[in-house]
């Protein structure tokens, strides 16, 4: 970008990112970087942001009324992430602010890692990794760590997006898995055909299935839609599975199943309140634990933190951005 003597809109970076983009978005904008990666109360969020056009957000900085009042410069938001709980979409369409998140980019990428954790949790990884690294493993037994297959078994997928559909694929192709579904809305026959996969109710999903997937959007409606009761429904065999976002299942509720063994075992990669985990889960062995990296290769991580960018220069240099999330 040429110089032109007109002052370069000023924007944030909330949180620490590759130095790289750094230096392509400081080609057009003033740029304040969080490279220490300080994690911010909302006042000192709100003090960064004073005189800033746009902000460079990664999914756990809250945009909401209040702080859209406290920063009347601001114009756009660009999460580097897929989801966007963070932000308040109507008061920032009230605001005039642009929305925007990193979809597609992620897909393949949480789709193997959806299909890691399931893998460690039916086969018991981690609870076989700690009892070896503890010095307990003296001899071989034939029940050892025995967990569930998951060739040729039934899998549920709860949430049918793109990244439900990747999982979907790596299940019946690659494993020879039956794949049910339930969803707000049903794939076109051929999306069906292509994933293999059967659209169930979500009572008849968590009663046949051997493996539950959540791939979920989070928003009110979705709140726990794994709980006590839906629990009880599973089978006791059965595994559950939550790379959606946390607060999609009821954390309390599934750490007392797990300990009553009402399911066998759970991987989560999302929590609710985190980085906060709910103790229970912590004391439980048969769950597999990950800090929310479904997305968290290197060349994974640096597209999403492109596209994050793009959508800043695109809208503060008057251009429609690439994934806006409202219209205001």
């Amino acid at each position: 970008m040429q110089n032109t003597g007109v002052p370069k809109p000023a924007i944030l970076m909330s949180r620490a990112v590759f130095p790289e983009v750094i230096a392509r978005l400081q080609q057009y904008f003033d740029v304040t970087a969080n490279q220490q990666d300080e994690i911010w109360t909302k006042a000192q969020f709100i003090s960064h942001l004073q005189g800033k056009r746009g902000v460079f957000t990664t999914g756990g900085e809250r945009v909401d009324a209040g702080v859209l009042a406290a920063c009347p410069d601001l114009k756009i938001c660009a999460n580097m992430a897929v989801g966007y709980n963070n932000f308040d979409l109507p008061a920032m369409t009230a605001a005039g602010v642009q929305a925007t998140n990193a979809p597609d980019v992620l897909t393949e990428t949480t789709a193997d890692f959806g299909f890691a954790l399931l893998m460690a949790t039916a086969r018991r990884v981690t609870e076989s990794e700690h009892y070896l690294r503890a010095g307990h493993w003296t001899q071989w037994r034939y029940d050892m760590f025995t967990g569930s297959d998951i060739h040729g078994s039934t899998l549920g997928i709860i949430g049918m997006g793109r990244i439900g559909q990747g999982i979907a694929k790596r299940g019946a192709h690659g494993f020879g898995m039956k794949v049910v579904y339930h969803n707000r809305s049903r794939l076109s026959t051929e999306l069906e055909a292509q994933c293999k996969a059967t659209y169930v109710s979500k009572q008849e999903l968590l009663k046949t299935a051997d493996h539950v997937m959540l791939v979920v959007p989070y928003s009110p409606e979705s709140h726990h839609t794994i709980g006590a009761a839906e629990l009880a429904r599973m089978k006791p065999s059965a595994t559950l599975v939550n790379i959606a976002r946390g607060g999609i299942v009821d954390d309390a509720a599934l750490a007392q199943a797990l300990r009553d063994k009402k399911i066998a075992a759970a991987g989560l990669d999302v929590f609710e309140g985190e980085p906060s985990v709910h103790p229970d889960l912590l004391t439980v062995p048969n769950v597999v634990l990950t800090p929310h990296i479904a997305s968290a290769t290197v060349p994974t991580r640096l597209a999403m933190a492109n596209l994050a960018a793009d959508n800043l220069i695109a809208v503060l240099t008057g251009k429609p951005p690439l994934t806006p999330l409202n219209t205001p």
